[in-house]
């Protein structure tokens, strides 16, 4: 477990700020006077308390095997890909938001994207290309995804056209629960 790099950091921070915008902020300056912290472990970012950070120094890293909350991991390539486990976060801190009917939780669960027939509600002037987090229409947060149109374009498209390309959701804590952590 050691500390991000400058390019890892800017990669983190830059895909962050796609969902969370300058709600960044609130991750590393926390208003609650308890400091948090990004840790790399194995190729895995890990968002999680200094004082547990402190903790765990004095476990070995081959049997260190998770800590904190898990908000991604770098590509061979060295890309940064948001997981699931980073929900939570993103849930509390988005800027943009969409909310689907009932009817299209189940699809976007198995991993298709949101299309407008199953569109609830969406944040207004949603720019095109813009991370969003996708709730119910009972605010829990089902996962993440780029918007494929903005939220003008969106009310002239028929119902089979997609309004939010798939990224994330939490049916996959038992799709690919083997490869999560």
């Amino acid at each position: 477990m050691r500390p991000l790099t400058e390019d890892e950091t800017k990669a983190v921070f830059s895909k962050l700020a796609n969902y969370i915008g300058k709600n960044l902020v609130h991750l590393v300056d926390r208003p609650e006077g308890d400091e948090h912290c990004f840790r790399l472990h194995k190729d895995r970012v890990y968002y999680l308390p200094t004082a547990l950070m402190k903790q765990a120094i004095s476990i070995a890293r081959p049997q260190l095997i998770s800590l904190g909350t898990c908000f991604g991991r770098f590509s061979k390539s060295g890309k940064f890909k948001l997981a699931v486990t980073s929900l939570d976060w993103l849930g509390k801190y988005a800027k943009f938001k969409v909310w689907i009917k009932p009817n299209g939780e189940l699809p976007f669960l198995y991993g298709n994207h949101v299309v407008k027939a199953h569109l609830g509600r969406i944040t207004e002037d949603t720019p095109e290309h813009q991370g969003v987090v996708v709730y119910s229409m009972s605010d829990i947060p089902l996962g993440f995804g780029v918007t494929a149109r903005s939220t003008i374009d969106t009310r002239k498209l028929d119902p089979t056209s997609i309004i939010v390309f798939h990224q994330a959701d939490v049916g996959e804590y038992l799709r690919d629960e083997d490869t999560l952590f």
